[in-house]
C-alpha cells in the first residue's frame, strides 16, 4: 500500500463539486468538512475554487487530515508536499479517467489531468486499495455534470455512495448512517 494511503481504509471521503456552487451550499460544505474532520475522517479533494475549497476550509478550521490532489504541480499556486498535498494525475488515474469519461478523446491535455485527478479523489493513490467511503458534492440541478460528474461515475463504478447536495442530500442504501447524520447536522 502506498505510504499516503496507509491507515485510510474506511476513513476517507471525497469532497467535490462545481466551481459555481451557490454561497449557501459552500457554507454547508465547509460545515460538513469541519464535522467530518472532527469525526476523524480524511478529506480527499482537488484544490479547485468553489466546493473543493469549501470542504478544505472546513477541514483546516479544526486541523483535520486531508489529501488534496493537484492535477499538476503548481495548480492554483499550490505546491505538493508529498503528504497532504499530492500531484494526482499519473498513468493509473488517466487510464481510469479514459474508461469512465464519455468523451475522453475530445478533452484537452489539462482537462484530462483534471479528470485523472478526480480518480484520486474517489479512489486514493494507486490501485484503489482504500477508496473513499462516500463522495459528497454539488452539481447544478443535481445533474452530475462536469468534472464532478466524472468523480460520480468513478464512485458508482466502484460502489462508493454519492451524495449530491443539489438533490437535497439524497442518500442511497449504501450511504453510512453516520454520514447522513453529519450532513443533516451541517444543514
Amino acid at each position: 500500500m502506498d505510504i499516503h494511503e496507509e491507515g485510510l481504509a474506511g476513513r476517507a471521503y471525497a469532497g467535490v463539486g462545481s466551481r459555481s456552487t451557490p454561497a449557501k451550499v459552500l457554507q454547508w460544505m465547509e460545515s460538513i468538512g469541519r464535522a467530518m474532520a472532527e469525526a476523524g475522517m480524511v478529506l480527499r479533494s482537488g484544490a479547485a475554487e468553489g466546493a473543493d475549497s469549501a470542504f478544505e476550509r472546513g477541514c483546516d478550521s479544526v486541523g483535520g487530515d486531508k489529501r488534496i490532489y493537484l492535477p499538476r504541480a503548481g495548480f492554483k499556486g499550490r505546491r505538493a508536499d508529498g503528504v497532504k498535498v499530492l500531484v494526482g494525475a499519473g498513468a493509473w488515474a488517466q487510464a481510469l479517467g479514459r474508461k469512465h469519461h464519455p468523451a475522453w478523446d475530445r478533452l484537452g491535455g489539462d482537462v484530462k489531468l483534471l479528470m485523472a485527478r478526480n480518480t484520486h479523489q474517489v479512489l486514493g493513490d494507486e490501485g484503489a486499495r482504500a477508496p473513499s467511503i462516500v463522495v459528497i458534492g454539488w452539481t447544478p440541478g443535481g445533474s452530475g455534470g462536469g468534472g464532478t460528474g466524472q468523480a460520480y461515475r468513478i464512485a458508482r463504478a466502484y460502489g462508493v455512495p454519492v451524495v449530491d447536495l443539489a438533490r437535497g442530500g439524497r442518500f442511497d442504501a449504501h450511504t453510512p448512517a453516520w454520514v447522513r447524520r453529519m450532513v443533516e447536522q451541517a444543514r
